[in-house]
């Protein structure tokens, strides 16, 4: 058992520092498109999709937000989209943390 909870922690510990990796990677990207005022659809979503993947990190999910919010101005439908995405993949997972469930 301790084996396993020690696999665990590391896989954690692991977790983490890639979010922290893909935050160092994605930050420039985002205000690169905010300070340019990107409206490439393309780009855009892609930076989402690869952000979303990292919907457990607070760091990336601040960021997800942010970029969230400046697409919606550029194209709401497609933003309800990720956002509704970001709820599926995640939000039950972090209720269920909150309501003492083992996520």
């Amino acid at each position: 058992m301790d084996d396993l909870v020690k696999s665990i922690g590391e896989l954690a510990k692991a977790c983490n520092q890639l979010a922290h990796q893909a935050e160092q990677q994605y930050v420039p990207e985002v205000e690169d498109i905010l300070r340019a005022q990107c409206r490439d659809p393309n780009r855009i979503e892609r930076l989402l999709d690869g952000i979303l993947d990292f919907g457990f990190d607070t760091a990336m999910v601040r960021l997800y937000k942010k970029l969230c919010r400046y697409y919606f101005t550029i194209n709401p439908e497609a933003t309800i989209s990720y956002v509704n995405a970001y709820r599926d993949m995640w939000e039950e997972k972090e209720s269920l943390k909150g309501e003492g469930g083992e996520v």
